[in-house]
C-alpha cells in the first residue's frame, strides 16, 4: 500500500486537508508509526473522521439510509398501481406508474453504488402502508392514497437535503444524491398539485407553506418547515412584503436522519 499515492490523491480532492489536521510531515510521521498494514485502513478512517467528521463508512450508511426510503416509495407505487380501479383518470394512474418507475430506478442505482463501494445493500423491509391502521383505506380511497404519497415524497425531499453534508467530500456520490433529490422534489410538486385538484384546498400548493398539512398523522413530515431564519437572517425582516408564508415557502428545511426514520418506521413491519 503506497501511502504517498494515497495522500496525493486526497490532496487533489482537498488541498486544504492539512489545515484541518496538521502539517503533511507530521501526518506522514503518524502513519509511519503504523507497523501492521492491516491497521492502515483504520488509521485512514480515523484521519478522515478527524478531518471531516465522517468516514467512508458514514457515506455507506447514508446510501443505505436512502435505499431504505427508496424501497419504501418504490414498493408503495408498485402496490398502488395494481389497484387500477382506484384511479379516477388514466392520467392519474400514469402519474403513479411513472413515479414508481423513477423510484425503482433509484433503488437499482443505490444498490449498485453501495456494492461498487464494497458495501452491502440493506435488505428491503416488509412494509405496512396502512401504518398500523392509521391509513386503513390507503388502497381503497383515492384521497388517502394521494395523502400518503405526498407525505412520502415530501419526506424524501427533506431527507436527502439532511444528509448532503455527510457526502460533501465525495463529489460523485453527492452529485448523484442531488440528482435524485431534485426528482423527489418534482414528484412532490406533482402529487401536491393532484391533491389540490382533488380536495380544492388552496393551502395545498406545489411547495410547502409553513408546517401546514391537512392530515394530522403526517405532521412530523412538516415540523420545522415554519422556520423564518436562514443563515442568521430573519427573512420576514428583509422587506415588508415578505410575509411569514412567503418566508417559509422560499426555503425548504432538511430533516435529520432520526426524524426520517421515525416517520419511515410507521410503515415498516
Amino acid at each position: 500500500m503506497d501511502l504517498q499515492n494515497i495522500f496525493s490523491e486526497i490532496e487533489k480532492k482537498d488541498p486544504e486537508i492539512y489545515e484541518r489536521l496538521d502539517t503533511r510531515r507530521n501526518v506522514m510521521k503518524q502513519f509511519g508509526r503504523v507497523l501492521a498494514m492491516s491497521a492502515v485502513p483504520f488509521a485512514l478512517g480515523g484521519m478522515l473522521k478527524k478531518a471531516y467528521g465522517r468516514t467512508p463508512a458514514d457515506v455507506l450508511a447514508v446510501l443505505n439510509f436512502a435505499l431504505t426510503l427508496e424501497y419504501l416509495e418504490a414498493e408503495f407505487y408498485a402496490q398502488a398501481i395494481t389497484h387500477t380501479s382506484l384511479f379516477p383518470t388514466a392520467a392519474s394512474l400514469q402519474a403513479f406508474t411513472t413515479i414508481g418507475t423513477h423510484e425503482t430506478a433509484h433503488v437499482a442505482f443505490l444498490k449498485s453504488a453501495i456494492t461498487s463501494a464494497s458495501g452491502t445493500p440493506v435488505d428491503k423491509p416488509t412494509f405496512d402502508f396502512t401504518a398500523g391502521g392509521t391509513f386503513s383505506n390507503v388502497f381503497t380511497n383515492y384521497g388517502t392514497l394521494l395523502g400518503v404519497a405526498q407525505a412520502f415524497e415530501d419526506t424524501g425531499v427533506r431527507a436527502y437535503k439532511g444528509q448532503a453534508a455527510t457526502l460533501m467530500e465525495n463529489s460523485t456520490v453527492l452529485t448523484a444524491a442531488l440528482q435524485i433529490h431534485s426528482i423527489e422534489a418534482r414528484h412532490a410538486a406533482h402529487i401536491r398539485s393532484m391533491r389540490r385538484a382533488l380536495t380544492g384546498d388552496t393551502k395545498i400548493k406545489p411547495w410547502i407553506t409553513g408546517k401546514y398539512t391537512d392530515i394530522a398523522a403526517t405532521q412530523p413530515v412538516y415540523n420545522g418547515e415554519e422556520n423564518e431564519i436562514q443563515a442568521n437572517v430573519t427573512i420576514t425582516g428583509i422587506a415588508t412584503q415578505v410575509t411569514q408564508d412567503a418566508a417559509t415557502e422560499s426555503f425548504d428545511e432538511p430533516l435529520t436522519k432520526e426524524a426520517v426514520l421515525e416517520i419511515a418506521n410507521l410503515f415498516i413491519v
